[in-house]
């Protein structure tokens, strides 16, 4: 087995020669036919295109009437003082998303698994769903077990459960006899995502991760050991064999697959046109015609991985219409995350929109 401290030069610039070539199309509004279902939801409107609204039905649910909201993403609990950032709706340009029915989900999945599959941002947008389900049966009986890497909660009237396998990359990593081993072409865990309904897969925010909190010692490619590689290249690699996962393993006749796209961080504030400041003391949306920090780079590697898929998968696009939502973290407000979380999201909040356009997509 060979090792590398670094990746071929020539490999870097060609792969940041096709990620310039994939900016050039980055945000086309059209379905791509190779099985990839990507921006447009609804026949000619693009659900992810649009603006934040003040809507004074929000929020969709009461934080303090959902039993399954973690510390770090109940900031209302862990004392945020501010309310404006739970009355925001999103509003696409040329039409409308439909109202999350809690009622009408359970009813149509009935007898459903639903599996999240993902790191804690899958975790965030799990427990919205539940919430937002909840609330509409909120004296149902359910079944709520969690374990290492495995959570379900069983809606039993229905049979729909909501389950949650957490993986930080979705690839395989492993311990070894040289440590810990991220193995980019393998997916043994895979098996564990049979037999499902609906799949929603996200990865990105962990392939950024270095020193101590990285949690490799080497990446492998193929029979080659790395010591570091360019995140980038590691996260195409990586989303390619997910991909081949997907083209080999599922069948669209039994199972629903989505990808929740990159969900973004607000730790610059000059990200936003507010070099000084991050997400901590944000109240209101980013309203600016065009978001300064621009399109992030993982999303065109995402963009690139998902033209090359032969079987469909509904990529919700959330980068975008998230970027805006500097105000929507919990910051000093998490009971897990003392300091200044810019990465996850209260609830209620950002991640229900996530859930609507799930929703949304799931049913139109």
């Amino acid at each position: 087995m060979g090792f590398s401290s670094q990746e071929s030069p020539s490999l870097i610039f060609s792969f940041f020669f096709f990620l310039c070539l994939s900016t050039v199309s980055a945000h086309t509004n059209t379905t791509s036919n190779n099985g990839v279902e990507k921006k447009i939801a609804s026949g000619k409107c693009n659900w992810f295109k649009g603006n934040w609204v003040f809507d004074a039905k929000y929020p969709l649910y009461n934080p303090y009437k959902c039993p399954f909201i973690d510390p770090q993403f109940n900031c209302k609990k862990y004392g945020r003082p501010d309310n404006l950032y739970l009355k925001y709706r999103w509003q696409p340009f040329s039409c409308s998303l439909r109202r999350f029915n809690g009622l009408y989900f359970l009813r149509k999945m009935r007898g459903k698994k639903i599996m999240f599959v993902g790191d804690s941002l899958s975790t965030n947008m799990w427990q919205s769903l539940a919430c937002l389900i909840h609330t509409w049966v909120p004296n149902t009986r359910y079944t709520f077990l969690r374990q290492k890497g495995l959570a379900s909660l069983t809606f039993e009237e229905y049979g729909v459960t909501l389950m949650l396998y957490r993986t930080q990359f979705l690839v395989d990593l492993d311990s070894e006899k040289v440590g810990r081993v991220l193995k980019l072409d393998s997916i043994k865990q895979g098996k564990m995502w049979t037999g499902m309904d609906v799949l929603i897969f996200n990865s990105w925010h962990w392939w950024t991760h270095t020193e101590h909190i990285q949690p490799w010692d080497y990446m492998e490619d193929g029979k080659r050991l790395y010591k570091d590689m360019n995140r980038l290249i590691a996260y195409y690699k990586g989303m390619t064999t997910w991909a081949r996962w997907v083209n080999r393993h599922v069948d669209p006749s039994k199972t629903k697959v989505f990808f929740n796209g990159v969900s973004p961080t607000h730790y610059e504030g000059k990200d936003w046109g507010e070099p000084m400041k991050s997400c901590k003391s944000q109240t209101q949306p980013f309203y600016g015609r065009k978001y300064p920090g621009g399109t992030p780079m993982a999303w065109v590697v995402l963009n690139k991985v998902m033209r090359r898929l032969k079987k469909p998968v509904h990529w919700l696009d959330i980068t975008g219409l998230s970027q805006l939502r500097k105000d929507a973290h919990p910051s000093a407000f998490s009971g897990n995350h003392p300091g200044n979380d810019c990465s996850h999201w209260c609830l209620p909040g950002l991640p229900d929109t996530w859930n609507v356009l799930f929703y949304s997509t799931l049913f139109s």
